[in-house]
């Protein structure tokens, strides 16, 4: 097969879909791999290391977009869409319930599209998000930090605090993979901190890990009010796998928070947390709303891209020879991956994008 890997065009992406050694390892079945020049010169690799590995370096977006399968990080952008064509596979973080224009597009041009957040793993879970989820709840505390500073509109508090003054309050919202990842972060950043689930063994689990140094609530009207009242930083961390993102954050309990305190929204890729939420970019990641920062940028692994494009790389490559190998037919023998698809001939394949999207 075909393989296309474009260089990222979004705002400040640098991530690439896949490694040098992920192509090789591609070639070396037999299939043709085309690379886009300079897709992976930000972190580390350049054309050079893709040649080396039996790749062809493609000078324009065309060459790339010829093949049977668009491998990418983000969802296709403006200039992108217009390459592509009925029958072609394209696999990458698409977030479709965000992006209702991107999915009718998507629809109209009989594109199949696999997208990473929602293929799930042998024994549950989301094996291509959890990386970025991982990374992303890593960065999210000092993300945080970062808004605080009185020169971003924040409160001018330093999360660790220091000898007579009391750390940064950080509550978090949603214990799943980034939410406990943001957990541990501020946890050695010396923050105070709340983790807030619906779930009694995620908060359990979370006590296991971090006994003290993590106070946990059910989540209730009643707990995100008087958290968020008392929090220097939120982080927005709940998800539902393909669907938008409940909006748990109102604007009237936004306006409870302290002014100067920040607001984390992770799940802005999926539509946000709060009602005040809206996707800015690694140029411009700030605004305030309400009296409180507001940091939402869609793509937050991209600003480590180095250790994102090596995570990912292992964790997509196995689903990518899959694909390659064996086309539609690896969705029919691979449940989870065939959880992946999306739109498909021109309709919508998956229940919760569909509900949230109005279609059926």
């Amino acid at each position: 097969m075909h393989i296309g890997i474009p260089k990222e065009i979004k705002d400040h992406e640098y991530r690439v879909a896949l490694t040098p050694e992920g192509t090789r390892i591609l070639i070396q079945a037999g299939h043709r791999v085309s690379v886009e020049s300079h897709a992976g010169v930000a972190v580390g690799f350049d054309d050079d290391a893709y040649r080396t590995a039996g790749a062809t370096v493609a000078t324009t977006l065309a060459e790339v977009y010829a093949a049977d399968l668009v491998v990418k990080v983000k969802e296709p952008q403006a200039d992108e869409m217009e390459l592509l064509r009925e029958g072609q596979m394209l696999f990458c973080y698409l977030h479709l319930a965000a992006a209702p224009e991107l999915a009718r597009e998507l629809m109209a041009r009989g594109v199949t599209a696999i997208a990473y957040e929602t293929v799930s793993g042998p024994a549950g879970g989301l094996p291509l998000l959890q990386p970025m989820s991982d990374i992303a709840g890593r960065l999210a505390p000092q993300m945080g930090a970062l808004g605080l500073l009185t020169s971003h509109g924040g409160n001018g508090r330093l999360i660790s605090g220091m000898p007579g003054i009391p750390p940064a309050h950080v509550v978090i919202i949603g214990a799943g993979a980034v939410g406990m990842s943001a957990a541990r972060l501020a946890a050695g950043m010396g923050a105070r901190i709340t983790l807030i689930d619906r779930q009694a063994d995620r908060l359990a689990h979370a006590e296991t890990l971090f006994g003290t140094r993590v106070a946990s609530r059910f989540s209730s009207p009643d707990a995100l009010a008087t958290s968020l009242a008392q929090a220097d930083i939120v982080i927005g961390a709940a998800q539902i796998p393909g669907r938008h993102t409940p909006r748990l954050i109102s604007r009237e309990l936004l306006r409870l928070m302290p002014h100067g305190s920040v607001l984390v929204d992770v799940a802005i890729d999926q539509g946000g947390i709060a009602e005040t939420s809206r996707p800015t970019t690694h140029s411009a990641p700030f605004f305030v709303a309400e009296g409180v920062v507001h940091y939402c940028v869609t793509n937050m692994p991209g600003a480590v891209a180095r250790t994102a494009t090596d995570a990912l790389t292992h964790a997509t490559l196995p689903y990518v020879q899959a694909l390659a190998a064996q086309g539609l037919a690896a969705l029919d023998t691979d449940t989870g991956l065939k959880a992946g698809l999306q739109v498909h001939a021109g309709t919508i394949t998956h229940a919760g994008l569909a509900q949230d999207l109005g279609l059926s």
